[in-house]
């Protein structure tokens, strides 16, 4: 069986003995767990033959490994800490109008299902004197999207995060999301568009709140 032979940062999911940075340091990396990967692997088999296949054809003989990796990948977020990729980019600045990142990519698996959600998500804040490297605010994104989510919870986490560091004069955060769980089963319906807002200090000003509006509409 292949593994990939990155480490993993412990968590108390992982075994102790699969060394790797320690938490609260960022680094950008791509992190896959032996031991986990071969766990996956056995119950990926099994499901396989339980729905009527054959683990050992040609075409299914590396499934299991290829699903275990994916789903590392997928769910990566766990492992990773938000507050060290924002900390790890802030700067002091004279800056108090809103900075806004819009039309972010988003990936994520619905919880329900294990089926993927996707779209994009706009993020916004008013500084306090601290301003964050803009490329963390999509990092961000990432790390709570890549865990098994609720599209409502995820907003919710996003502003939360940015709050926390920040201490921002106010953070919104809106996310527009087709959920493949509506679409490929259950209802069926393939157009359909979930939105999703979270806001907080400023942003609950209503003028503040239509000025973000318009912008992430283009306006």
């Amino acid at each position: 069986m292949a593994t990939n032979n990155k480490q993993h940062a412990h968590s108390d999911v992982w075994p102790e003995a699969f060394d790797g940075h320690p938490v609260g340091r960022y680094e950008r990396q791509d992190l896959y767990c032996p031991e986990a990967t071969a766990a996956i692997e056995r119950h990926v088999r099994e499901i396989l033959r339980w729905i009527g296949e054959d683990p050992d054809r040609e075409g299914l003989q590396r499934t299991p490994e290829r699903v275990a990796m994916a789903f590392q990948y997928l769910t990566q977020g766990y492992h990773q800490d938000p507050r060290a990729i924002l900390e790890s980019a802030l700067f002091e600045e004279d800056y108090n109008e809103m900075i806004l990142v819009k039309d972010i990519q988003i990936y994520s698996l619905c919880e329900h299902h294990l089926l993927p959600f996707f779209g994009k998500a706009h993020v916004a804040y008013i500084p306090n004197r601290k301003i964050v490297g803009l490329s963390k605010i999509p990092r961000v994104v990432d790390v709570f999207a890549r865990r098994l989510q609720v599209q409502e919870r995820l907003t919710i986490q996003i502003r939360d995060a940015l709050e926390s560091v920040l201490q921002p004069l106010g953070v919104a955060v809106v996310i527009e999301a087709q959920h493949l769980c509506m679409m490929m089963r259950g209802v069926e319906k393939q157009h359909a568009v979930t939105t999703t807002s979270a806001m907080s200090g400023a942003f609950l000003k209503e003028a503040t709140r239509a000025e973000f509006m318009r912008l992430i509409n283009g306006g």
